[in-house]
C-alpha cells in the first residue's frame, strides 16, 4: 500500500477555503479526466479531504498525448482513485452529498470516462451531479486563496489554452482574447522535443534554462494585435535556430525561449490592465507553475500596484479539488445539471449553460 500512496500526489493536510458561494454543509466528489491526468479530489464544505492526482506517463514515448491510450488509462484508474480518495479523506462513498465531474473541454473519450463515471455514481447512490467546464475549474482553483475579489483579471495558460479572461462576478465571464494558433504550455512542449527533451517538455525547459545565459540568442517577442496570443512564430524562429546552428547549447535555448515566451505574456497581461483597469490578476492552468513566470509576474504586479494571485503548486495543474470546487459552487446556485449532459471537446467559457 505505501508504494501505491507514493505514485499519486496526495493532500491530507486541511485547508480553509474562502467560499463566496457555499452556505451549506455539503461534501462534494470531484472527477477531473479531460486529458492525461485522472483525478479525483474531495471537498467537505470549507475543508480539502483529498487530493489525488495520478499523472500519465505512457505518453512520454510518443512525444505527445494519444487520445485512446488517454482515455483507456482512464479507465483503469479511476474507480480505485476515487477508492483510494475515499479511504485519505476517511469517508465512505454514501457520505458524498455531490458528484461534479469535467464535461469539456478537452479530449472527447477522456472526458466521456469520467462523466460516464459520475452519472452511474449519481443514479447508484441517488445525489446531484454538476458537470463543469474545466477552464472555470482551473479559475476557481483561485478561491483557494482569501484575498481575492470580483472583478478580477485571468491568465489562463495551459497546454491546451492560453488566454485572457475579465472574470466581472460569479460565473460571468467575458473572454478579452486568447492564441491565435500554439497555445503557451504547447509551445513549451514543441521546442523541448525540437531540442530533444521527452513529453511533457514544460519542466525539462525550465530546468535547463537555469544553467542557461539570457541575451545570447535574440528570438522574437510575438506581437500580435489586441489582446491575442501567438506561439507559433516563436516555435519556428528556435527550430531555425536549431537547424542553423547545429553545435547550439540546450540550456541557451530553453532559457532565452522561456524567458521571451513569458515575456509575451507580460505585455498582453500588461494592455489588459490597463484596458480594463482592474486592480487584481490571477494566474491558472499548469504553465502558473513555472517559478520564472511567477518571479515575472510578481514584477509586473509590484510596477503596477495590482494583487496578484497564483494558485500553490498543486492546485495549479489538473486536478479533482478545482472540479470539486466549482461543482459545488454552481450546484448551490444553479442545482444539479440534467444526466443528459454530454462531453464536449470545446467550450469556451463565455458559453458555458447554467444547467
Amino acid at each position: 500500500m505505501e508504494r501505491f500512496f507514493q505514485s499519486f500526489m496526495i493532500d491530507g493536510n486541511v485547508l480553509i477555503i474562502l467560499f463566496i458561494c457555499l452556505q451549506c454543509d455539503m461534501i462534494t466528489l470531484g472527477i477531473e479526466t479531460s486529458c492525461d491526468e485522472t483525478a479525483v479530489g474531495i471537498l467537505d464544505d470549507d475543508t480539502i479531504l483529498a487530493n489525488i492526482v495520478s499523472s500519465q506517463v505512457a505518453h512520454t514515448k510518443f512525444g505527445g498525448v494519444v487520445p485512446e491510450l488517454a482515455a483507456r488509462n482512464h479507465i483503469k484508474v479511476v474507480v480505485p482513485l476515487t477508492k483510494l480518495a475515499l479511504e485519505v479523506a476517511h469517508r465512505d462513498l454514501s457520505d458524498v452529498d455531490l458528484i461534479s465531474v469535467t464535461r469539456g473541454p478537452g479530449l472527447i473519450g477522456a472526458l466521456l470516462v469520467g462523466l460516464s463515471y459520475a452519472k452511474s455514481l449519481a443514479i447508484a447512490l441517488d445525489r446531484p451531479f454538476v458537470a463543469v467546464n474545466h477552464l472555470e475549474g482551473h479559475i476557481y482553483a483561485l478561491h483557494l486563496d482569501r484575498g481575492l475579489q470580483y472583478p478580477y483579471l485571468v491568465l489562463l495558460a495551459s497546454g491546451g489554452h492560453t488566454e485572457v479572461v475579465l472574470v466581472k462576478d460569479e460565473f460571468s465571464y467575458e473572454t478579452l482574447g486568447r492564441t491565435t494558433d500554439d497555445a503557451c504550455g504547447e509551445a513549451f512542449d514543441k521546442v523541448a522535443k525540437i531540442i530533444g527533451f521527452p513529453y511533457p517538455g514544460g519542466p525539462y525547459i525550465e530546468n535547463a534554462a537555469k544553467s542557461g545565459v539570457l541575451g545570447v540568442i535574440d528570438f522574437p517577442v510575438p506581437k500580435p494585435k489586441g489582446l491575442t496570443f501567438s506561439y507559433a512564430g516563436l516555435k519556428t524562429a528556435v527550430l531555425y535556430f536549431t537547424r542553423d546552428n547545429p553545435d547550439y547549447k540546450r540550456d541557451d535555448i530553453a532559457a532565452n525561449f522561456q524567458e521571451v515566451a513569458i515575456e509575451h505574456l507580460i505585455q498582453v497581461v500588461r494592455k489588459a490592465i490597463v484596458s480594463t483597469k482592474v486592480r487584481q490578476l490571477g494566474i491558472v492552468g499548469g504553465v502558473s507553475a513555472n517559478k520564472r513566470l511567477r518571479e515575472k509576474f510578481q514584477g509586473l504586479a509590484s510596477d503596477m500596484g495590482i494583487m496578484l494571485h497564483i494558485p500553490e503548486l498543486q492546485y495549479c495543474t489538473d486536478n479533482g479539488i478545482m472540479i470539486a470546487l466549482t461543482g459545488a459552487c454552481r450546484y448551490v446556485k444553479y442545482g444539479s445539471s440534467d444526466l443528459s449532459i454530454d462531453a464536449v471537446a470545446r467550450e469556451p467559457l463565455d458559453d458555458i449553460p447554467t444547467v
